[in-house]
């Protein structure tokens, strides 16, 4: 007889972002793949990063030896002191931040859950996130025993995603006593950017409940309409009294600086007994990737303003890309619904004016992985895309509005990019008819 799984595990499946490439890795024929499922960066890596990681074997380098110890669980000082110095780049104030590095955002995740929402119990405080909401943070709550709650967004027909009434927010605030909210200013998976006098509310209504406030600056100056840096450091006394000791911002090197596979991220706290806590927490896990902190601290060296610049031109290769592929998708099928590109790296594609009754949006994507094949110019293509579902956090028999929901995240080439309104209309085309 062999041993059984636990139930979280037997239960799990791949995640929302992962399942069309794994399934299309099974196939056989030769199609071009456009992978749009993940947010996995096809970008070079910031300058002085590149030339730290083309030193490792040199003399200046802590590993010129062959050695790569463990560091300080907390990280290195100048990993410490670069994540700073992106921040004041960005026009914050670090005076009194502490700063936690960790593997990828997706570790400080994991510590602001342990840190904020108790276990499961009658006493347990939950996450509460906004829907649509980055589906790692339901992962992650699943993983850990920590109950989840949402507050429901809604896309427009315009492309606008709109947040429900404060008094709602508050209203469920109240009822469910969550442990930490979680923000993503510059929205994955909805490409929203938030107004700072959001960010405001919702900070007065974490005061007011007792209510940790997240922020998930990810894609922090990653924004394409004019509008200053928006971010939970910006939130002060003067405008939310009561805020200081209560903010977290969850930082990484994966999105603005071209890194995700370096899994370099931070957890930032203006609350010193939080940070020490969390920093004994992680000590189970001795402590970050020493070489990616390596690697990242080479930004403590370069000039605020030549960072700066490199936000500009990240915004200036994204902007047109994301506006073409948005006008074109509209173009190729009328009546398609798809959010503004107004920050960060995703578009959300909703089909429910045009899809058969019966249209689930994880059978289209498996679809495309496993069979989908549209011919251009001699060329085989499919496209995988990440189905919606899983990024809302709904009770049972609730109506999903991801069920018509696609996620395309701009991480191709341009020229790649270029090609998906096309194949996304003509496998749409398709499918519709074979259904």
């Amino acid at each position: 007889m062999s041993a059984p799984l636990s139930a979280h595990l037997a239960q799990r499946r791949p995640s929302a972002i992962r399942v069309a490439g794994i399934r299309f890795a099974a196939r056989a024929d030769e199609v071009d793949a456009i992978n749009v499922a993940i947010g996995n960066v096809s970008l070079p890596m910031h300058p002085a990063m590149i030339e730290r990681l083309r030193r490792l074997g040199e003399a200046s380098s802590p590993f010129a030896e062959g050695v790569v110890r463990y560091t300080p669980t907390v990280g290195i000082e100048p990993t410490r002191a670069a994540f700073h110095r992106v921040m004041q780049a960005s026009g914050l104030d670090t005076e009194g931040l502490h700063v936690q590095v960790t593997d990828g955002g997706s570790q400080g995740m994991e510590l602001v859950i342990v840190a904020c929402c108790g276990p499961a119990g009658s006493d347990a405080r939950p996450l509460m996130l906004i829907d649509a909401a980055y589906t790692n943070y339901l992962a992650f709550a699943a993983r850990l025993g920590r109950r989840t709650v949402s507050i429901q967004r809604h896309l427009q027909e315009d492309g606008r995603f709109t947040l429900p009434p404060i008094e709602e927010i508050d209203s469920m605030m109240a009822r469910e006593k969550p442990g930490a909210l979680v923000v993503i200013p510059y929205d994955n998976p909805t490409g929203q950017l938030y107004e700072h006098e959001t960010l405001v509310a919702l900070a007065r209504l974490c005061v007011e409940h007792g209510v940790w406030m997240v922020s998930d600056e990810a894609y922090r100056e990653l924004q394409y309409v004019d509008r200053a840096t928006v971010s939970i450091w910006n939130v002060g006394e003067d405008e939310a009294p009561g805020i200081t000791g209560q903010r977290i911002s969850l930082e990484t090197a994966s999105k603005v600086f071209n890194a995700c596979g370096l899994r370099m991220g931070a957890l930032v706290t203006d609350n010193r007994e939080l940070h020490e806590r969390c920093v004994a927490e992680n000590t189970a896990s001795l402590c970050p990737n020493h070489i990616g902190q390596w690697i990242y601290a080479a930004l403590g060296e370069v000039p605020a303003g030549e960072l700066r610049a490199w936000f500009t031109r990240q915004r200036s290769y994204y902007r047109p890309m994301m506006q073409s592929l948005t006008a074109e998708l509209g173009e190729r099928l009328p009546g398609v619904i798809v959010s503004r590109p107004d920050a960060s790296l995703y578009s959300v594609i909703d089909v429910r004016a045009i899809a058969p009754p019966d249209f689930d949006a994880m059978d289209f994507v498996l679809w495309c992985a496993e069979k989908g094949r549209v011919d251009i110019d001699g060329r085989a293509f499919t496209l995988l895309t990440a189905p919606m579902a899983e990024f809302y956090d709904l009770p049972d028999g609730a109506d999903n509005p991801g069920r018509t929901q696609m996620r395309v995240a701009y991480v191709e080439p341009p020229e790649r990019m270029a090609r998906v309104p096309q194949v996304f209309a003509e496998l749409f085309e398709r499918y519709r008819n074979e259904a």
